[in-house]
């Protein structure tokens, strides 16, 4: 008996077909099936292009991105009218903790001033004194011109909170004020003080001292070596200065109303404007007093006493010598240009080379004689 073979069914095919179509994809191994190489090298494909795609629009995205902006690396200030432009590393460096610094860092909460109109921020200080503190802040260095005072200087930095600034600056005031007290003229009190510690038999020595605009009237100052000092201005009137040495000291615009002055050395003194009214230069033992080369230019030495005074080349321009008596002085060479000698006594006087230009010569006491003039 022959057996027929039965066709095979359509689904039998297809499942045939199926099972080869996995046969071919999926082979038998020890771990299961695994996935041809078309099917793998489809996806690693797909999955590259879409990874190539997201990079793509990742750098779009970054370059699309817009960046904020930067704090501006200039800063100008407008201090007292005065526009000073610097950098922002500058403000924030050197003094972090300066007002300046707190008013541009960014984490600080300190809000700056007001702009003006160019934008600059408005400071209400003295500009003069904060240009030091600004380059202080670029440089590390203190420096300021001559004519400005330390004192300024450190109350703009105790304002701006400049630390490091501070103890130098103090230190320059308190050097500046220490010179100011060697530089002050001594007073009334010092002098009385000194004349009180000394033996009326020691000669007493202020050679070189500053005693401008001292009141010293009234006062005896006997024998006291003023050579090269500084009476200025200084209140001599009724003063005893007898036998002083004055030597190139400088009494202009000195009040010596009144004092006596016998036998004074003032060889080149410098008493221009001062006031000599009634003064007494004669000494009874014949010691004449000594004032050659002395600036009596437009001094007022009206009714002195200055028998034998010794003024060879003095300049007493403009100089008030009005009744005056002057006998036997020794006026040789002198300028006694527009000098008023009005009334004075010039009886012996040696005027050998004086300058009488344009002086005036009313109501002399006794004549003058030419043999004076040529002696």
């Amino acid at each position: 008996m022959s057996s027929k073979k039965s066709p095979s069914s359509p689904s039998s095919a297809a499942g045939g077909n199926r099972s080869a179509i996995v046969a071919d994809d999926c082979l038998p191994s020890t771990s299961g099936y695994s996935c041809s190489s078309k099917k793998l090298s489809s996806s690693s494909s797909s999955s590259s292009q879409e990874s190539s795609k997201s990079s793509i629009i990742t750098n779009v995205d970054k370059v699309s991105t817009p960046v904020e902006p930067t704090p501006s690396k200039w800063i100008s200030l407008n201090v007292g009218g005065k526009v000073f432009t610097t950098t922002l590393s500058t403000l924030l460096n050197k003094e972090p903790g300066s007002m300046l610094a707190r008013m541009f860092a960014q984490e600080d909460a300190m809000c700056p001033s007001d702009k003006d109109s160019q934008g600059a921020y408005l400071i209400d200080r003295s500009s003069q004194y904060f240009e030091p503190i600004l380059n202080y802040l670029r440089h590390g260095q203190l420096i300021f011109d001559g004519h400005l005072s330390p004192e300024g200087i450190l109350e703009e930095a105790k304002f701006f909170g400049i630390e490091g600034l501070i103890p130098q600056l103090e230190s320059l005031v308190q050097q500046q004020q220490a010179a100011n007290m060697e530089d002050l003229p001594l007073t009334r009190r010092d002098v009385i003080s000194a004349l009180i510690k000394t033996s009326h038999m020691t000669e007493l020595r202020f050679q070189g001292v500053n005693l401008a605009g001292a009141d010293l009237r009234k006062l005896d100052l006997r024998h006291i070596n003023f050579k090269y000092a500084c009476l200025q201005r200084c209140n001599l009137s009724l003063a005893n200065l007898n036998y002083c040495c004055l030597e190139r000291a400088d009494l202009s615009f000195a009040n010596l109303e009144g004092a006596q002055l016998l036998s004074v050395k003032g060889l080149c003194a410098n008493m221009e404007g001062a006031n000599l009214q009634g003064c007494n230069f004669e000494d009874p033992s014949g010691v004449r007093s000594n004032l050659e080369g002395v600036n009596l230019k437009g001094a007022c030495l009206e009714n002195s006493n200055m028998a034998g005074v010794n003024l060879r080349v003095a300049n007493l321009r403009n100089a008030n010598l009005k009744n005056c008596n002057l006998r036997a002085a020794v006026l040789a060479g002198a300028d006694l240009e527009r000098c008023n000698l009005s009334g004075s006594d010039l009886q012996e006087a040696n005027l050998r080379g004086a300058n009488f230009k344009d002086a005036q010569l009313e109501l002399m006491l006794t004549p003058l004689h030419m043999s004076q003039a040529i002696r």
